[in-house]
């Protein structure tokens, strides 16, 4: 091809909007990748100008040279027609002399797995690849391509596109053990899965609080570990009695799973823990527990002490139900968890230590170990593969076991280092219920919120590990825990869109990456998602909204920003919503109260989230702040948790920020001049926490003075007492308090306020959820 030809494509897609960072400032659009490029999610390996684009419509022709190529013809045509408004006929066998085509070829055979070629010219659009698998990521690249923008008129750029995974392993975690899921929910997540190239699906089924799969030889593991009492309120129905949430899944819906993944070219990797997280299943065959009498599945999170005896029948008893799960389960991979398993009750137990030292062990990692090498030979014996967690690293590696990365990446290094595979999964990058901004609006969840820029940053192989170990690195996961994600609604929400940003870590090349020119791209996956139903996550496309207050000056100082740094943020005092034609913003804004300010972000001249963020600047947020809104103290500790409430048991519940080590929240740089008091409304919720030893020995509460304690409040987490109040033995009907402490008079004008609940009131805690400065009258 010419230069004058490449420039002319390249002006034509310009015009079209498709380049990449098209709308970005020029000094970032220099950063996206030096081919040409389409609004594609994940970013193919390599994009070159095609021989000429081509329209797409009601009457083009799909036609394939196979059956496995009709299967993959006629899940684009579906797809297609729930992302735009074209709907194509079924596919023929043949080879017309135009239209679009999905054919095998045998010269791509030594190709990477799921490797594709895709050409568009003049005669149609072909889609090459040697297997099944290939021709179906071509087929959701072609579905992108004609679905995502504005005017749905089937054209298809002049492209040609040679594409090929970087990793085997593109990995989504759920956890359906805390929280279940319907099948019909499950495949719309593999359905999401298959649109964004991602190959492997890791079903979480087993944990303390439910076993979610049917194990005909054992029945009591769904007959009781599959319901639980939730804490609280929400665990008493209105009789007064037990209030169960339960659920499994028959084989017969396992198989259905296995073969609706199987469909999109997902492997499904189920997950039994093992030793740890195990109370459910103890709960139901006590037998195979450590700790004598009955138990039931746990309405606490965190980590439970809950083992599987290590003895021979509890062995004999897990490879049972391990010959079910192989047959519900076609895939290489079987995980066994092996992570969180505290070792408290084998420690306090005289037949485990018994045990212990008749098999020659030297510690309790030891028998871990012991316990892993027996069920990976079980598997090894019919041709699967174990997996499990970074801890089974400790006390010696079962001899062929794959490792999941999740405390850092330190695990999988150690793991590659001496010979074994690994998939990166770290907590602090890959883990979707960690909140993706720090803005009220998220859901409960972990606040320690992890920014979209930081995900998509994540590279899965670390430089220091020689060229020969890299190879061990077979991907990257992202890991959905659903202690706090009791809905569909917020399940999709934590999980999208930054499934986005995980399909190019695992799809595309470091070197093509760009995060400007990812932003690029999304706007055109939002609306499919839009066409799927998926609803995705508002917040990260919203405004986030920094303020400084001067109440003597009667005004506030505002910062906007977006948490995925989109640039182009209008905004309006009026009251109005903004458009494309509002004002934009210029920097730090210092409004006058009062002031209705509302703004939206905006992407090539149109709005990136469905509705514009507010905020009422009056006097009254000049004197008030939410749980949301203030800071927690620096003595805290780590462990911040947004929370819901337990009540109602049906419907919207309120939530909390709290840090559950030291509950203390902390309003900065508080204005006390002519403040008389602190008026607070407190919540009370359930403390269902499970925490090692070592964590319980770092909690920390203030002595209290009152018979039930006191809401005080000092000028700095160790200053004087500015205020406090008796708290009331028990709350109001609704669950809260409302409580008015007098300020001590003093010298502080201007000070930090630190605001906690004395005494330790376990199984419930205090919650913040509003505190007022009461001006003098």
């Amino acid at each position: 091809m010419t230069r004058l030809h490449t420039r002319t494509h390249v002006r034509s897609l310009l015009a079209t909007g498709l380049l990449l960072g098209a709308g970005l400032t020029a000094a970032h659009a220099t950063s996206a990748p030096p081919s040409l490029a389409v609004p594609l999610i994940p970013l193919p390996q390599q994009v070159q100008p095609g021989a000429a684009p081509y329209r797409v419509d009601a009457t083009t022709t799909v036609s394939v040279d196979g059956e496995g190529a009709r299967a993959v013809a006629g899940q684009f045509i579906a797809l297609l027609g729930k992302t735009s408004a074209l709907h194509l006929q079924p596919a023929s066998v043949g080879k017309p002399v135009r239209g679009i085509r999905f054919e095998h070829d045998a010269s791509l055979a030594g190709n990477v797995e799921g490797s594709y070629r895709l050409q568009v010219g003049a005669q149609g659009v072909r889609i090459r690849a040697a297997t099944d698998a290939g021709l179906f990521n071509g087929a959701m690249t072609l579905v992108q391509l004609l679905s995502g923008g504005d005017g749905q008129d089937g054209q298809v750029p002049a492209v040609d596109i040679t594409d090929a995974p970087r990793f085997a392993w593109r990995g989504f975690m759920l956890d359906s053990a805390r929280h279940f899921q319907s099948i019909e929910q499950i495949k719309q997540l593999l359905d999401a899965m298959a649109l964004h190239k991602l190959n492997t699906f890791h079903w979480h089924l087993t944990d303390d609080q439910g076993w979610r799969m049917e194990i005909k030889r054992y029945p009591k593991l769904t007959e009781v570990g599959s319901c639980r009492a939730p804490a609280g309120q929400a665990g008493v129905g209105p009789d007064g009695k037990p209030h169960l949430y339960c659920g499994y899944y028959t084989q017969a819906q396992i198989r259905d799973v296995v073969a609706y993944a199987a469909a999109r070219h997902i492997t499904v990797v189920p997950e039994i823990d093992v030793p740890g997280h195990a109370q459910a299943a103890v709960a139901a065959y006590p037998e195979h527990g450590v700790v004598d009498g009955p138990t039931q599945p746990s309405a606490n999170w965190g980590v439970n002490p809950y083992l599987f005896n290590p003895r021979e029948e509890t062995l004999q008893f897990l490879e049972n139900i391990l010959a079910e799960v192989l047959e519900m389960f076609p895939g290489q991979y079987i995980h066994i968890g092996g992570d969180e398993a505290v070792k408290y009750q084998w420690q306090a137990s005289p037949a485990v230590q018994a045990h212990l030292r008749a098999l020659g062990l030297k510690d309790e990692e030891a028998l871990q170990s012991h316990m892993l090498k027996r069920l990976e030979a079980f598997l090894e014996d019919r041709d699967r593969k174990l997996i499990g967690w970074d801890e089974i690293i400790e006390g010696g590696l079962p001899p062929q076991a794959t490792v999941m990365s999740w405390r850092g990446i330190e695990g999988g290094i150690e793991a590659a280092t001496h010979g074994h595979d690994v998939v990166m999964s770290p907590g602090n990058t890959l883990y979707l219920d960690f909140l993706q901004t720090n803005l009220p609006d998220e859901p409960p969840g972990r606040p320690k919120f992890t920014s979209m820029q930081r995900v998509y940053a994540f590279d899965p192989v670390p430089a220091q590990l020689t060229a020969e170990q890299r190879k061990h690195i077979l991907g990257v996961q992202a890991n959905m825990w659903t202690e706090h994600t009791r809905t569909w609604e917020r399940l999709q929400h934590n999980v999208f869109p930054r499934m986005a940003a995980l399909s190019e870590i695992a799809w595309t090349a470091p070197e093509r990456k760009s995060y400007d020119d990812f932003l690029a791209r999304l706007p055109a996956q939002l609306q499919r998602y839009k066409a799927l139903d998926i609803a995705y996550a508002q917040t990260a496309l919203s405004v986030a909204m920094k303020r400084q207050d001067d109440r003597a000056g009667n005004k506030v100082t505002v910062e906007l920003s977006n948490p995925l740094s989109y640039r182009d943020i209008r905004y309006t005092t009026d009251g109005s919503t903004p458009t494309a034609q509002s004002a934009a913003y210029p920097g730090a804004l210092t409004l006058p109260v009062p002031t209705e300010l509302k703004a939206l972000t905006f992407f090539n001249g149109k709005p990136v989230a469905d509705a514009p963020s507010r905020w009422n600047l009056d006097a009254e947020s000049l004197l008030t702040r939410t749980d949301k809104t203030l800071a927690q103290c620096p003595q805290g500790g780590r462990l911040l948790l947004r929370l819901e409430d337990d009540n109602p048991l049906q419907g919207a519940r309120d939530n909390f920020d709290v840090t559950i080590f030291n509950p203390c929240w902390l309003w900065e740089d508080a204005q006390l001049q002519d403040i008389r008091a602190f008026k607070v409304r407190a919540g009370r919720i359930p403390y269902n926490f499970g925490l090692l030893r070592e964590e319980e020995a770092k909690r920390g509460y203030r002595k209290p003075v009152a018979a039930h304690g006191e809401f005080e409040v000092r000028a700095g987490c160790e200053g004087r007492v500015l205020a406090s109040v008796p708290l009331p033995r028990e709350s109001g009907a609704d669950g809260f308090i409302e409580l008015e402490a007098p300020l001590r008079a003093g010298p502080e004008q201007v000070t930090d306020l630190c605001m906690t609940f004395s005494g330790d009131t376990r199984p419930q805690m205090w919650v913040l959820d509003q505190v007022r400065l009461q001006p003098a009258k």
